[in-house]
């Protein structure tokens, strides 16, 4: 593909068979991530969503693959890393998603605004916990239609922060899978203001 080209990963999901090539230095370089692998397997919205946000998307895993299984949604992939979008155009492409706009942004800067139905990221641990919670788990709510979903995962080494995020903001978060390395959550957006909040859940569903 170019010099910077590492190897071919082939995945299924769903019956599907998809095809990605991953360059050095990426994220994801040496198979499909186990944690996006336990996200897209636990992703079940409840309605099928219009348009999706995959926020930090890396090569594209995640929003290519839901790019193919909802064909007629709109699904927007967003990432810092020039080279990642690089190789997630490439991606998109080679899988047939035709329905995906890929977009360079700093956390949501750069991303076309929602609403969305449906949000989803395997949130980078290493960028520090204010940017965590700021830029990776409240920033994207705003961008939420009511009613809409934000999926994530991440490894376990956040399980330190963000089971607190939901009672320190009145969030409707769940865990929603456990597995060695990783945990699943849902936040629900029911469009709360500051006269009608929802209680938070913090549910830890194994």
């Amino acid at each position: 593909m170019d010099a910077y080209f590492k190897k071919d990963l082939t995945y299924t999901q769903r019956g599907q068979q998809f095809s990605f090539a991953v360059g050095h230095t990426l994220f994801s370089s040496f198979q499909v991530d186990e944690g996006s692998d336990l996200l897209l397997r636990m992703l079940e919205p409840a309605c099928p969503p219009e348009r999706i946000l995959d926020l930090g998307c890396g090569v594209g895993i995640l929003g290519i693959t839901l790019a193919r299984r909802w064909p007629a949604a709109q699904v927007v992939l967003a990432d810092v890393n020039l080279l990642a979008l690089r190789y997630a155009r490439h991606n998109a492409v080679r899988n047939g998603a035709y329905n995906v706009n890929i977009v360079g942004s700093v956390g949501l800067e750069a991303v076309p605004p929602g609403p969305y139905d449906l949000i989803v990221s395997n949130i980078p641990a290493k960028i520090g916990d204010l940017a965590i919670e700021q830029e990776f788990v409240l920033g994207p709510l705003a961008q939420l239609r009511q009613g809409g979903e934000y999926w994530f995962v991440v490894v376990s080494g956040l399980n330190h922060l963000i089971p607190r995020l939901g009672p320190r903001h009145d969030l409707r978060m769940k865990a929603i899978k456990k597995r060695a390395g990783h945990t699943v959550y849902r936040i629900e957006q029911r469009g709360v203001d500051a006269g009608n909040r929802l209680p938070a859940s913090t549910d830890t569903d194994t």
